[in-house]
């Protein structure tokens, strides 16, 4: 059975630099949670990261709301393997030069193994967030029922989209190939 991992920025890059919220090309700060909903978007545009402390840039980064922003090799390698279900936005990274792209994964999938996890709690109607009610609240020790993934190779877990998720193969091809930045942990 394939494993499966929680692709993260890994933070313990030694100076490394730091995306901020991204912004329109009139600065206007725009909704970082539309890169987290499983769905194919309009080009947004010229959009830009900020960056701060600036620092080593990273293949593999995540801003403070946890969007994917990728190097044009990661782009490459993805496409190399073929894989489908993601979608590759332009965007401009302050003082460094590209190209760079958001990582906009296109499905979510409901496998999360709750009984395997370490701790979960979801939205009821008492915490006031109607939208939210039956989602994660609080989800630690994450693990997922790889039965339910089919044929996905990367995906956010339905309920905690904040998560991306990509299969072994993804993860040996990026060390493989070397990309910089990313952190995995087995879920």
């Amino acid at each position: 059975m394939n494993r499966f991992y929680d692709l993260t920025d890994d933070m313990r890059e030694p100076e490394r630099w730091h995306l901020r919220h991204p912004v329109d090309e009139h600065g206007q700060k725009i909704d970082p949670w539309q890169f987290t909903r499983g769905r194919r978007l309009e080009h947004p545009g010229t959009l830009r990261f900020p960056v701060r402390p600036d620092g080593r840039e990273l293949e593999y980064t995540q801003d403070a709301f946890s969007t994917p922003v990728v190097h044009g090799r990661v782009v490459q390698l993805l496409e190399r393997l073929g894989v489908r279900d993601v979608q590759f936005l332009p965007v401009h990274v302050d003082g460094h030069a590209g190209p760079w792209f958001i990582l906009n994964a296109l499905r979510v999938i409901r496998c999360i193994d709750e009984p395997r996890c370490r701790d979960v709690r979801h939205f009821t109607p008492e915490d006031g967030q109607p939208e939210k009610v039956g989602w994660y609240r609080v989800l630690s020790g994450m693990r997922i029922d790889p039965t339910k993934v089919g044929d996905a190779r990367i995906f956010r877990p339905w309920g905690w989209t904040g998560a991306l998720i990509v299969s072994e193969d993804l993860k040996q091809a990026l060390e493989q190939e070397g990309i910089t930045g990313p952190r995995f942990t087995e879920v």
